[in-house]
Protein backbone atom coordinates (compact mmCIF):
# COMPACT_ATOMS: atom_id res chain seq x y z
CA UNK A 1 0.00 0.00 0.00
CA UNK A 2 2.98 2.54 0.77
CA UNK A 3 4.23 2.32 -2.99
CA UNK A 4 0.35 3.48 -4.17
CA UNK A 5 0.06 7.26 -3.25
CA UNK A 6 -3.28 7.13 -3.30
CA UNK A 7 -3.57 5.03 -0.57
CA UNK A 8 -0.46 5.69 1.58
CA UNK A 9 -0.54 7.28 4.79
CA UNK A 10 -5.06 6.35 5.08
CA UNK A 11 -6.74 6.26 7.65
CA UNK A 12 -9.56 4.29 9.13
CA UNK A 13 -13.04 6.72 8.35
CA UNK A 14 -16.37 4.74 10.63
CA UNK A 15 -19.08 3.88 8.53
CA UNK A 16 -21.13 6.73 9.96
CA UNK A 17 -18.69 9.52 9.21
CA UNK A 18 -18.47 8.20 5.58
CA UNK A 19 -22.02 8.04 5.43
CA UNK A 20 -22.18 11.99 6.23
CA UNK A 21 -19.43 12.75 3.72
CA UNK A 22 -21.77 10.68 0.79
CA UNK A 23 -24.52 12.27 2.36
CA UNK A 24 -23.21 16.41 2.09
CA UNK A 25 -22.02 15.64 -1.60
CA UNK A 26 -25.07 14.46 -2.38
CA UNK A 27 -26.53 17.47 -1.27
CA UNK A 28 -23.87 19.84 -2.73
CA UNK A 29 -25.08 18.08 -6.41
CA UNK A 30 -28.35 18.85 -5.68
CA UNK A 31 -29.43 15.22 -4.99
CA UNK A 32 -32.18 14.93 -2.18
CA UNK A 33 -31.89 11.63 -0.44
CA UNK A 34 -35.16 10.01 1.12
CA UNK A 35 -34.37 8.08 4.66
CA UNK A 36 -37.02 5.87 5.55
CA UNK A 37 -39.04 5.45 2.15
CA UNK A 38 -39.80 1.74 1.76
CA UNK A 39 -39.81 0.86 -2.49
CA UNK A 40 -42.85 -1.27 -3.12
CA UNK A 41 -42.37 -1.92 -6.44
CA UNK A 42 -42.97 -0.37 -10.00
CA UNK A 43 -45.60 0.47 -12.94
CA UNK A 44 -45.20 1.03 -16.57
CA UNK A 45 -41.53 -0.80 -16.73
CA UNK A 46 -41.87 -2.17 -20.53
CA UNK A 47 -39.13 -4.74 -21.55
CA UNK A 48 -39.85 -3.34 -24.87
CA UNK A 49 -38.80 0.49 -24.17
CA UNK A 50 -35.64 1.82 -25.90
CA UNK A 51 -33.03 4.33 -25.13
CA UNK A 52 -35.21 6.83 -27.88
CA UNK A 53 -38.30 6.39 -25.99
CA UNK A 54 -38.32 9.54 -24.57
CA UNK A 55 -41.77 10.07 -23.21
CA UNK A 56 -41.80 7.24 -20.85
CA UNK A 57 -41.69 6.95 -17.43
CA UNK A 58 -41.60 4.54 -15.09
CA UNK A 59 -43.70 4.81 -11.64
CA UNK A 60 -42.61 4.00 -8.48
CA UNK A 61 -44.55 2.70 -5.96
CA UNK A 62 -43.09 3.47 -2.13
CA UNK A 63 -43.90 4.11 1.43
CA UNK A 64 -43.90 7.80 0.78
CA UNK A 65 -46.05 7.51 -2.25
CA UNK A 66 -45.29 7.19 -5.46
CA UNK A 67 -42.34 8.78 -7.80
CA UNK A 68 -42.30 8.82 -11.73
CA UNK A 69 -38.71 9.03 -13.05
CA UNK A 70 -37.67 8.59 -16.94
CA UNK A 71 -34.92 5.89 -15.39
CA UNK A 72 -34.73 3.79 -12.42
CA UNK A 73 -32.09 2.11 -11.03
CA UNK A 74 -32.94 -0.44 -8.63
CA UNK A 75 -30.55 -0.95 -5.79
CA UNK A 76 -32.59 -2.08 -3.39
CA UNK A 77 -31.09 -5.47 -2.10
CA UNK A 78 -30.36 -9.17 -2.49
CA UNK A 79 -34.40 -9.13 -1.93
CA UNK A 80 -35.12 -6.97 -4.39
CA UNK A 81 -38.67 -6.33 -4.19
CA UNK A 82 -38.48 -4.55 -7.91
CA UNK A 83 -36.36 -7.50 -9.58
CA UNK A 84 -38.89 -10.06 -8.40
CA UNK A 85 -42.07 -8.08 -9.80
CA UNK A 86 -40.45 -7.58 -13.08
CA UNK A 87 -39.71 -11.64 -12.80
CA UNK A 88 -36.42 -11.22 -13.01
CA UNK A 89 -34.34 -14.84 -12.47
CA UNK A 90 -32.25 -14.73 -9.68
CA UNK A 91 -30.24 -17.77 -9.96
CA UNK A 92 -27.11 -19.73 -8.19
CA UNK A 93 -26.56 -21.93 -5.51
CA UNK A 94 -28.26 -22.14 -2.01
CA UNK A 95 -26.75 -21.05 1.27
CA UNK A 96 -24.68 -24.24 2.97
CA UNK A 97 -23.51 -21.85 6.36
CA UNK A 98 -25.36 -19.40 8.12
CA UNK A 99 -23.16 -17.00 9.76
CA UNK A 100 -23.32 -14.47 12.57
CA UNK A 101 -21.42 -11.13 13.68
CA UNK A 102 -21.58 -9.42 16.90
CA UNK A 103 -20.02 -7.23 19.89
CA UNK A 104 -21.23 -9.71 23.24
CA UNK A 105 -20.67 -9.90 26.87
CA UNK A 106 -18.64 -13.05 27.29
CA UNK A 107 -19.09 -14.76 31.11
CA UNK A 108 -15.54 -16.38 30.49
CA UNK A 109 -14.52 -15.96 26.59
CA UNK A 110 -10.26 -17.63 28.56
CA UNK A 111 -11.00 -20.35 26.33
CA UNK A 112 -11.73 -18.98 23.03
CA UNK A 113 -8.51 -18.90 20.35
CA UNK A 114 -7.70 -15.08 18.85
CA UNK A 115 -7.90 -14.92 15.57
CA UNK A 116 -9.45 -17.48 12.93
CA UNK A 117 -10.00 -20.77 14.08
CA UNK A 118 -11.13 -23.93 12.40
CA UNK A 119 -13.39 -26.56 13.99
CA UNK A 120 -14.95 -29.74 12.40
CA UNK A 121 -18.10 -27.63 12.80
CA UNK A 122 -16.53 -25.03 11.18
CA UNK A 123 -15.01 -21.55 11.88
CA UNK A 124 -14.73 -18.68 14.60
CA UNK A 125 -12.79 -15.66 15.07
CA UNK A 126 -12.48 -14.00 18.60
CA UNK A 127 -11.01 -10.01 19.19
CA UNK A 128 -9.18 -8.20 18.10
CA UNK A 129 -11.83 -6.00 20.17
CA UNK A 130 -12.79 -7.28 23.22
CA UNK A 131 -16.03 -9.25 22.56
CA UNK A 132 -16.44 -8.99 19.10
CA UNK A 133 -17.08 -12.72 17.25
CA UNK A 134 -17.68 -13.97 14.16
CA UNK A 135 -18.71 -17.38 13.69
CA UNK A 136 -19.99 -19.51 10.84
CA UNK A 137 -21.82 -23.18 11.09
CA UNK A 138 -22.13 -25.34 8.25
CA UNK A 139 -25.32 -26.73 8.19
CA UNK A 140 -29.26 -25.74 8.11
CA UNK A 141 -30.46 -22.63 7.66
CA UNK A 142 -32.72 -20.84 10.64
CA UNK A 143 -36.74 -20.92 9.57
CA UNK A 144 -37.31 -17.07 9.77
CA UNK A 145 -34.13 -15.62 8.38
CA UNK A 146 -36.03 -12.12 8.93
CA UNK A 147 -36.22 -12.69 12.84
CA UNK A 148 -33.67 -10.50 14.81
CA UNK A 149 -30.90 -12.64 15.87
CA UNK A 150 -31.43 -13.10 19.99
CA UNK A 151 -28.88 -13.34 22.36
CA UNK A 152 -29.72 -17.21 22.96
CA UNK A 153 -29.42 -18.02 19.50
CA UNK A 154 -25.80 -16.10 19.16
CA UNK A 155 -24.73 -18.44 22.34
CA UNK A 156 -25.80 -21.51 20.60
CA UNK A 157 -24.00 -20.86 17.34
CA UNK A 158 -21.07 -20.03 19.59
CA UNK A 159 -20.95 -23.23 21.49
CA UNK A 160 -21.76 -25.45 18.76
CA UNK A 161 -18.90 -24.17 16.65
CA UNK A 162 -16.05 -23.87 18.92
CA UNK A 163 -17.34 -26.72 21.34
CA UNK A 164 -16.64 -24.20 24.43
CA UNK A 165 -19.75 -24.02 27.02
CA UNK A 166 -19.37 -20.35 26.88
CA UNK A 167 -21.94 -17.83 28.09
CA UNK A 168 -23.27 -14.39 26.49
CA UNK A 169 -24.62 -12.10 29.21
CA UNK A 170 -25.48 -9.24 26.48
CA UNK A 171 -25.31 -7.80 23.78
CA UNK A 172 -23.37 -4.33 22.58
CA UNK A 173 -25.59 -3.48 19.61
CA UNK A 174 -27.66 -5.51 16.79
CA UNK A 175 -25.99 -9.02 16.31
CA UNK A 176 -25.84 -9.80 12.64
CA UNK A 177 -26.68 -12.84 10.54
CA UNK A 178 -25.53 -13.66 7.14
CA UNK A 179 -25.39 -16.40 4.41
CA UNK A 180 -23.33 -17.96 1.10
CA UNK A 181 -26.13 -17.69 -0.71
CA UNK A 182 -24.42 -16.94 -3.92
CA UNK A 183 -27.13 -15.84 -6.90
CA UNK A 184 -27.16 -13.31 -9.61
CA UNK A 185 -29.83 -11.39 -11.62
CA UNK A 186 -30.20 -13.02 -14.93
CA UNK A 187 -30.36 -9.84 -16.54
CA UNK A 188 -29.58 -6.41 -15.58
CA UNK A 189 -31.79 -4.19 -17.45
CA UNK A 190 -35.80 -4.53 -18.10
CA UNK A 191 -36.92 -1.63 -20.49
CA UNK A 192 -36.18 1.50 -18.37
CA UNK A 193 -35.36 -0.32 -14.82
CA UNK A 194 -31.63 -1.37 -14.32
CA UNK A 195 -30.21 -3.50 -11.57
CA UNK A 196 -27.15 -2.82 -9.31
CA UNK A 197 -26.10 -3.58 -6.36
CA UNK A 198 -27.02 -6.59 -4.13
CA UNK A 199 -30.07 -6.45 -6.24
CA UNK A 200 -28.11 -7.82 -8.61
CA UNK A 201 -26.03 -10.67 -6.89
CA UNK A 202 -25.38 -11.51 -3.73
CA UNK A 203 -22.41 -13.94 -1.75
CA UNK A 204 -20.82 -14.65 1.48
CA UNK A 205 -19.46 -11.36 2.96
CA UNK A 206 -15.62 -12.94 3.00
CA UNK A 207 -12.76 -10.56 2.14
CA UNK A 208 -15.42 -7.80 1.63
CA UNK A 209 -15.77 -8.12 -1.93
CA UNK A 210 -19.20 -6.86 -2.14
CA UNK A 211 -18.49 -3.66 -1.76
CA UNK A 212 -16.26 -3.14 -4.19
CA UNK A 213 -18.54 -4.93 -6.63
CA UNK A 214 -21.34 -2.80 -6.09
CA UNK A 215 -19.67 0.61 -5.87
CA UNK A 216 -18.03 -0.68 -9.24
CA UNK A 217 -21.48 -1.39 -10.64
CA UNK A 218 -22.34 2.49 -9.91
CA UNK A 219 -19.36 4.09 -11.81
CA UNK A 220 -19.90 1.60 -14.53
CA UNK A 221 -23.44 2.98 -15.06
CA UNK A 222 -23.62 6.03 -13.65
CA UNK A 223 -21.65 7.74 -16.33
CA UNK A 224 -23.55 5.62 -19.40
CA UNK A 225 -26.85 6.43 -17.72
CA UNK A 226 -25.93 10.09 -18.08
CA UNK A 227 -25.00 10.49 -21.22
CA UNK A 228 -27.97 8.28 -22.14
CA UNK A 229 -30.39 10.35 -20.09
CA UNK A 230 -28.97 13.71 -21.81
CA UNK A 231 -28.82 12.32 -25.24
CA UNK A 232 -25.32 12.01 -26.43
CA UNK A 233 -24.38 8.45 -25.67
CA UNK A 234 -23.30 6.13 -28.75
CA UNK A 235 -25.55 3.93 -29.51
CA UNK A 236 -25.55 0.61 -27.73
CA UNK A 237 -23.48 2.68 -25.00
CA UNK A 238 -25.93 1.86 -21.95
CA UNK A 239 -25.92 -1.89 -22.85
CA UNK A 240 -22.04 -2.16 -22.37
CA UNK A 241 -23.22 -1.93 -18.33
CA UNK A 242 -24.63 -5.49 -18.18
CA UNK A 243 -22.03 -6.60 -20.93
CA UNK A 244 -19.64 -5.25 -19.01
CA UNK A 245 -20.37 -5.98 -14.81
CA UNK A 246 -22.15 -8.84 -15.04
CA UNK A 247 -18.72 -11.23 -15.99
CA UNK A 248 -17.54 -9.25 -12.84
CA UNK A 249 -20.19 -10.60 -10.74
CA UNK A 250 -20.03 -14.03 -12.23
CA UNK A 251 -16.31 -14.19 -11.25
CA UNK A 252 -16.77 -12.58 -8.04
CA UNK A 253 -19.58 -15.08 -6.52
CA UNK A 254 -17.26 -18.10 -8.11
CA UNK A 255 -14.03 -17.18 -6.17
CA UNK A 256 -16.54 -16.93 -2.70
CA UNK A 257 -17.96 -20.10 -3.49
CA UNK A 258 -14.48 -21.57 -3.36
CA UNK A 259 -13.30 -19.41 -0.20
CA UNK A 260 -16.40 -21.37 1.65
CA UNK A 261 -15.48 -24.53 0.02
CA UNK A 262 -12.03 -24.17 1.85
CA UNK A 263 -13.64 -23.72 5.15
CA UNK A 264 -15.34 -27.17 5.73
CA UNK A 265 -14.44 -28.80 9.15
CA UNK A 266 -13.88 -32.13 7.56
CA UNK A 267 -10.70 -33.60 7.27
CA UNK A 268 -9.92 -33.45 3.51
CA UNK A 269 -10.42 -29.69 3.40
CA UNK A 270 -8.47 -28.91 5.89
CA UNK A 271 -5.52 -31.47 4.55
CA UNK A 272 -6.18 -28.93 0.83
CA UNK A 273 -6.09 -25.98 3.34
CA UNK A 274 -3.01 -26.81 4.55
CA UNK A 275 -1.46 -27.25 1.39
CA UNK A 276 -2.96 -24.01 -0.14
CA UNK A 277 -1.75 -22.15 3.07
CA UNK A 278 1.76 -23.62 3.33
CA UNK A 279 2.81 -24.38 0.15
CA UNK A 280 1.09 -21.96 -2.88
CA UNK A 281 0.91 -18.89 -0.43
CA UNK A 282 4.25 -19.23 0.46
CA UNK A 283 5.68 -18.92 -3.02
CA UNK A 284 6.62 -14.94 -3.75
CA UNK A 285 3.89 -13.48 -5.62
CA UNK A 286 0.96 -15.49 -4.81
CA UNK A 287 -0.35 -13.69 -2.35
CA UNK A 288 0.16 -10.53 -3.98
CA UNK A 289 -2.01 -11.78 -6.91
CA UNK A 290 -4.82 -13.31 -4.51
CA UNK A 291 -5.03 -9.80 -2.95
CA UNK A 292 -5.41 -8.28 -6.24
CA UNK A 293 -7.91 -10.44 -7.59
CA UNK A 294 -9.69 -10.09 -4.15
CA UNK A 295 -9.40 -6.74 -4.68
CA UNK A 296 -11.02 -6.06 -8.29
CA UNK A 297 -7.75 -4.21 -9.50
CA UNK A 298 -6.67 -6.49 -12.21
CA UNK A 299 -10.70 -6.57 -13.42
CA UNK A 300 -10.83 -6.11 -16.85
CA UNK A 301 -13.38 -5.41 -19.82
CA UNK A 302 -13.71 -6.16 -23.13
CA UNK A 303 -13.15 -2.76 -24.71
CA UNK A 304 -11.84 -3.34 -27.86
CA UNK A 305 -11.99 -6.78 -28.55
CA UNK A 306 -9.56 -8.73 -26.46
CA UNK A 307 -10.46 -11.29 -24.48
CA UNK A 308 -10.29 -10.68 -20.13
CA UNK A 309 -8.90 -14.02 -20.13
CA UNK A 310 -6.24 -13.56 -22.61
CA UNK A 311 -5.05 -10.21 -20.51
CA UNK A 312 -5.04 -11.97 -17.90
CA UNK A 313 -2.98 -14.95 -18.66
CA UNK A 314 -0.67 -12.41 -20.49
CA UNK A 315 0.20 -10.65 -17.08
CA UNK A 316 0.31 -13.76 -14.95
CA UNK A 317 3.16 -15.25 -17.77
CA UNK A 318 5.46 -12.01 -17.10
CA UNK A 319 5.11 -11.62 -13.86
CA UNK A 320 5.74 -15.59 -13.59
CA UNK A 321 9.25 -15.23 -15.83
CA UNK A 322 10.69 -13.39 -12.74
CA UNK A 323 9.14 -15.24 -9.70
CA UNK A 324 12.60 -17.34 -9.28
CA UNK A 325 14.54 -14.57 -9.52
CA UNK A 326 13.13 -11.36 -8.49
CA UNK A 327 12.32 -10.19 -4.67
CA UNK A 328 8.30 -10.31 -3.79
CA UNK A 329 8.63 -5.87 -3.86
CA UNK A 330 9.58 -5.81 -6.95
CA UNK A 331 7.01 -8.59 -8.30
CA UNK A 332 4.55 -6.48 -6.41
CA UNK A 333 5.39 -3.43 -8.22
CA UNK A 334 5.08 -5.58 -11.85
CA UNK A 335 1.87 -6.39 -10.71
CA UNK A 336 0.62 -3.49 -10.34
CA UNK A 337 2.18 -1.79 -13.38
CA UNK A 338 0.86 -4.90 -16.00
CA UNK A 339 -2.68 -4.64 -13.74
CA UNK A 340 -2.91 -0.98 -14.35
CA UNK A 341 -1.10 -0.67 -18.79
CA UNK A 342 -3.63 -3.22 -20.65
CA UNK A 343 -6.08 -1.78 -22.47
CA UNK A 344 -9.55 -2.26 -21.17
CA UNK A 345 -7.89 -2.72 -17.34
CA UNK A 346 -8.55 0.03 -14.12
CA UNK A 347 -6.24 3.26 -14.70
CA UNK A 348 -3.55 2.68 -11.56
CA UNK A 349 -1.96 5.81 -9.45
CA UNK A 350 -0.45 7.19 -12.23
CA UNK A 351 1.60 10.49 -11.49
CA UNK A 352 2.15 13.32 -13.40
CA UNK A 353 5.38 15.57 -13.70
CA UNK A 354 3.32 18.34 -12.33
CA UNK A 355 2.80 16.73 -9.01
CA UNK A 356 -0.48 16.24 -9.70
CA UNK A 357 -2.71 12.06 -10.45
CA UNK A 358 -4.91 11.20 -13.32
CA UNK A 359 -7.60 10.98 -10.83
CA UNK A 360 -7.13 15.22 -10.17
CA UNK A 361 -8.28 15.60 -13.48
CA UNK A 362 -11.50 13.32 -13.38
CA UNK A 363 -13.33 14.74 -10.57
CA UNK A 364 -16.07 16.42 -12.85
CA UNK A 365 -16.72 12.70 -14.54
CA UNK A 366 -15.40 13.93 -17.65
CA UNK A 367 -13.33 11.12 -20.01
CA UNK A 368 -9.38 11.97 -19.85
CA UNK A 369 -7.05 12.05 -22.35
CA UNK A 370 -3.15 12.16 -20.95
CA UNK A 371 -1.30 12.72 -23.96
CA UNK A 372 2.55 11.92 -23.98
CA UNK A 373 3.14 12.70 -27.50
CA UNK A 374 6.07 14.90 -27.84
CA UNK A 375 4.60 17.17 -29.65
CA UNK A 376 1.00 17.05 -28.47
CA UNK A 377 -0.81 14.93 -31.80
CA UNK A 378 -3.97 13.78 -30.02
CA UNK A 379 -5.10 16.75 -28.84
CA UNK A 380 -6.85 16.79 -32.44
CA UNK A 381 -9.15 14.27 -31.63
CA UNK A 382 -10.59 15.25 -28.79
CA UNK A 383 -10.59 19.24 -29.58
CA UNK A 384 -14.39 19.26 -30.34
CA UNK A 385 -15.55 17.68 -27.19
CA UNK A 386 -13.90 19.32 -24.48
CA UNK A 387 -17.12 19.54 -22.69
CA UNK A 388 -16.63 15.87 -21.85
CA UNK A 389 -13.08 15.26 -22.58
CA UNK A 390 -10.21 16.21 -19.75
CA UNK A 391 -7.07 17.40 -21.65
CA UNK A 392 -3.71 16.84 -19.88
CA UNK A 393 -0.34 17.03 -21.74
CA UNK A 394 2.18 15.17 -20.48
CA UNK A 395 5.31 15.02 -22.78
CA UNK A 396 7.07 11.88 -22.51
CA UNK A 397 10.83 11.30 -21.38
CA UNK A 398 12.48 7.93 -22.05
CA UNK A 399 11.09 5.98 -19.05
CA UNK A 400 7.46 7.31 -18.88
CA UNK A 401 4.22 5.34 -19.33
CA UNK A 402 1.89 5.59 -22.35
CA UNK A 403 -0.55 7.94 -23.44
CA UNK A 404 -3.36 7.29 -22.25
CA UNK A 405 -7.23 7.43 -22.55
CA UNK A 406 -9.36 6.86 -19.87
CA UNK A 407 -13.51 6.61 -19.05
CA UNK A 408 -15.13 8.23 -16.44
CA UNK A 409 -15.12 5.31 -14.35
CA UNK A 410 -11.32 5.10 -14.90
CA UNK A 411 -11.14 2.62 -17.62
CA UNK A 412 -8.13 2.96 -20.25
CA UNK A 413 -9.89 2.55 -23.88
CA UNK A 414 -7.10 3.50 -25.61
CA UNK A 415 -3.24 3.85 -25.23
CA UNK A 416 0.18 4.28 -27.20
CA UNK A 417 3.41 4.01 -26.40
CA UNK A 418 6.09 6.85 -26.71
CA UNK A 419 7.75 5.31 -30.12
CA UNK A 420 4.09 4.41 -31.50
CA UNK A 421 2.77 8.02 -30.89
CA UNK A 422 5.78 9.86 -32.55
CA UNK A 423 5.81 7.06 -35.65
CA UNK A 424 2.64 5.23 -35.83
CA UNK A 425 -0.47 7.22 -37.43
CA UNK A 426 -2.92 4.17 -37.13
CA UNK A 427 -2.59 5.25 -33.41
CA UNK A 428 -4.56 8.11 -33.98
CA UNK A 429 -7.22 5.95 -35.96
CA UNK A 430 -7.49 4.18 -33.09
CA UNK A 431 -7.89 6.70 -30.69
CA UNK A 432 -10.50 8.71 -32.56
CA UNK A 433 -12.50 4.82 -33.17
CA UNK A 434 -12.19 4.62 -29.20
CA UNK A 435 -13.57 8.82 -29.20
CA UNK A 436 -16.53 7.35 -31.61
CA UNK A 437 -17.54 4.11 -29.47
CA UNK A 438 -17.36 5.79 -26.03
CA UNK A 439 -17.72 9.25 -26.53
CA UNK A 440 -19.89 9.80 -29.14
CA UNK A 441 -19.00 12.51 -31.96
CA UNK A 442 -22.10 15.44 -30.86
Amino acid sequence: MARHTAAANGILVPQHDLELLLAAHCACLGVEVRRGVEVHGVRGADANLTDDDVDADVVVETSAGELTAGWVVAADGGRSAIRRQLGIGFVGTDPQMVGYQAVADFDDPGELSRGWTWTPRGIYAYGPIPGRVLVARFGPQPQDRDAPVTLEELQQAVRDVTGVNVTLNGLRGRATRWSDNARQAQSYRHGRVLLAGDAAHVHSPFSGQGLNLGLGDAVNLGWKLAATVHGYAPAGLLDTYESERHPIAAWVLDWTRAQVALMRGDERTAQLRKVVGEELFTVPGVMNRVVALTSGITQHYDVTGTPADKVADDITDKIADNLADEGTAKIADEIADKAAAPVGSIAGDVALPSGDRLADHAHDGRFVLVDRSPDGRFAQAVRPLEHRVAYVADPASETSQPSLFVRPDGVIIWAASRDTASSDDAVLKELDTAVQRWVGTH
